[in-house]
């Protein structure tokens, strides 16, 4: 199995005075059925996290969803890292809704807030289609440069976009989240990490 580094969320637990780094255990399963084994980063190494990156040699990058852009400091800090990192090193990369919004923020693009994009499905339109869940308060303002649109909501959010010259995805729907996984969405991974 191919390592790949896995951005996680920042949980706060007011009872004891705790930031807890957070994954998802389906998406540990997602990336396990496509073939891949997870290693999570932690949030609190800070410009050691190119180091750790350097340490483990992922074959592959995937920034997690969870968290608003700019509401956790350090994770914003260790995403930055993990895809200045993926640049220089032209790793395949997929980016899941937060993880979307940051890859397009440190590409240049503005976000914005969504209505309608919270527990709820959407038709997608363009390159990728089908239906697909949602879970966003926020969606870019525009498709950063060097990217392109590969999938649009009915209301003409952009959901998905691509890199024009590194393997990089970002999809706005959280394919963990469906109650089997979607064939299509194991392949395009396998498809954007070179299998």
């Amino acid at each position: 199995m191919k390592l790949v580094a896995i951005s996680q969320r920042v949980d706060q637990i007011a009872d004891r005075d705790e930031h807890r780094d957070a994954l998802d255990q389906r998406l540990v399963g997602f990336l396990v059925a496509a073939g891949y084994l997870p290693v999570p980063l932690p949030n609190v190494l800070g410009d050691g996290a190119n180091e750790w990156l350097t340490a483990i040699q992922p074959k592959a990058i995937v920034l997690s969803g969870g968290n608003d852009v700019g509401l956790c400091p350090d994770r914003d800090a260790t995403e930055r890292e993990m895809l200045s990192y993926a640049k220089n090193q032209r790793l395949p990369l997929l980016a899941v809704c937060r993880g979307m919004q940051m890859m397009a923020n440190w590409s240049g693009a503005e976000l914005k807030s969504v209505q309608g994009h919270i527990k709820s499905r959407h038709r997608l339109s363009g390159e990728i289609t089908g239906e697909v869940n949602s879970y966003h308060a926020f969606s870019l303002a525009s498709c950063p440069e060097r990217f392109e649109v590969l999938a649009r909501s009915e209301d003409g959010e952009i959901e998905a976009i691509r890199h024009k010259s590194l393997p990089w995805e970002g999809w706005m729907w959280h394919p963990e989240r469906e109650e089997d996984f979607a064939a299509h969405d194991l392949q395009r991974i396998r498809v954007v990490f070179g299998g």
